[in-house]
């Protein structure tokens, strides 16, 4: 069984174990770098990308020059994702069941007061335009 890398401390790793991440499930790459930096980040490959293969969730991370920081703020950071995932399906789970909370609310007495008053209003406005019922 594969085990997280040895730059994955505890902390990194318990939220790893809590979000039921395992190893083999994140594709880990050591690629060049991209933009400034001249001819030294066109000659290491500093930059990490990592990639939780039953999400599709990817993190490419060169911000250092050297590759174990940017090792260690990748996993950072794709654990700071998968949580942000999960929190918002959680947090659409819950709108949605407070949603249906509120459609089946019943009315307050003055909500129901005031319907009642709108609707003789508008049945008022209408009954003046039916006009000659005298025949």
């Amino acid at each position: 069984m594969a085990d997280f890398p040895d730059i994955v401390e505890a902390p990194l790793r318990a939220r790893f174990v809590s979000l039921g991440v395992r190893p083999e499930q994140v594709e880990e790459r050591f690629v060049r770098g991209a933009g400034a930096g001249g001819q030294k980040i066109n000659k290491t490959s500093s930059t990490v990308w990592l990639q939780h293969r039953p999400t599709g969730i990817e993190v490419r991370c060169q911000r250092e020059r050297n590759q174990s920081v940017n090792r260690l703020l990748a996993w950072t950071e794709l654990a700071g994702k998968l949580e942000w995932r999960r929190q918002e399906s959680a947090n659409q789970q819950q709108a949605a069941r407070e949603l249906v909370r509120r459609q089946k609310r019943q009315k307050s007495r003055g909500q129901k007061a005031r319907m009642i008053e709108s609707k003789k209003h508008r049945a008022k406005i209408k009954s003046k335009r039916r006009g000659g019922d005298d025949w």
